[in-house]
């Protein structure tokens, strides 16, 4: 009896001291957020579009923007850090940074060691095409020679084997069936080839929104025929503040909903990336 009652009181004791860490890991990292008025941001300088450093050595780009407005919502300060992208992948950030950027995929096995936020991000995967092509849709690419950068999603997408394992992922339609994919070790590299024309080396490329734009905005005689499919982006924190997690998640809903992440989107992107289609 005296055994059971032993193991019965260190049971309640261990069940009590859980709840207590639960309870006073809560909120965590959001006051002491708010407490601080900083939101400390990691960020990369050399991330092109997303961030970087301009001439003057200050950080510009659409997450510096998303992460200022965040800041804003919350009535604090960002403050940014440069850590490398296998720091904040990895997670265990011990309070030197609250959120990190990046447009970080939130797959399933990250949210094993981070928490995210609402997409703020998508990446949207084209078909590009010489501007004298015939094909008027993806389908009329079916038995094309097909352009890909290697290891890559489109890479997927173009061999048919893209399965998607990021939250909320719903299952990939594809749109044509490539007679062959041939792999470059980079966009551009594909877009020489495909310039020639149509059928003289590629029939077209399947490539991310941003790269196609950029060619197209330099000279290239090409014009994207079809968006294939959207990969999120989400804002990534360290598990185990809800309270924290769904603030970050409202700021974005707000910038959404009033406007301003579409205006820093096409400042940036020159189209809409907020948006999944």
């Amino acid at each position: 009896m005296y055994k059971i009652a032993m193991t019965i009181a260190a049971a309640s004791i261990a069940i009590t001291s859980v709840a207590f860490c639960t309870s006073a890991y809560a909120g965590e990292v959001l006051q002491r957020v708010l407490d601080t008025k900083t939101l400390k941001v990691a960020v990369g300088t050399d991330w092109g579009t997303i961030s970087s450093l301009n001439t003057n050595h200050e950080l510009e780009g659409y997450d510096i923007d998303v992460a200022n407005g965040i800041a804003k919502y919350l009535g604090v300060k960002a403050e940014f850090v440069t850590p490398g992208w296998d720091l904040i992948v990895a997670g265990q950030w011990v309070g030197r940074w609250d959120i990190g950027m990046g447009q970080m995929t939130p797959t399933t096995e990250r949210a094993e060691k981070l928490d995210f936020s609402e997409n703020y991000y998508y990446g949207h995967e084209v078909a590009v095409v010489p501007t004298d092509s015939k094909a008027k849709e993806s389908s009329d690419l079916n038995g094309g020679i097909v352009g890909v950068t290697t290891g890559t999603l489109e890479e997927q997408y173009a061999n048919q084997t893209l399965t998607p394992n990021w939250i909320g992922a719903k299952p990939i339609e594809f749109k044509f069936k490539a007679g062959a994919v041939k792999a470059y070790s980079s966009a551009n590299v594909a877009f020489d080839d495909l310039r020639l024309g149509d059928g003289i080396r590629l029939n077209a490329v399947v490539t991310d929104g941003e790269s196609s734009a950029k060619a197209i905005k330099s000279g290239y005689p090409l014009r994207v025929l079809d968006t294939l499919f959207s990969a999120p982006g989400a804002i990534s924190m360290m598990k185990g503040d809800k309270e924290f997690q769904d603030k970050i998640s409202a700021a974005i809903q707000t910038m959404k909903d009033d406007g301003t992440l579409s205006k820093i989107s096409i400042k940036w992107y020159g189209t809409d990336n907020s948006v999944e289609n």
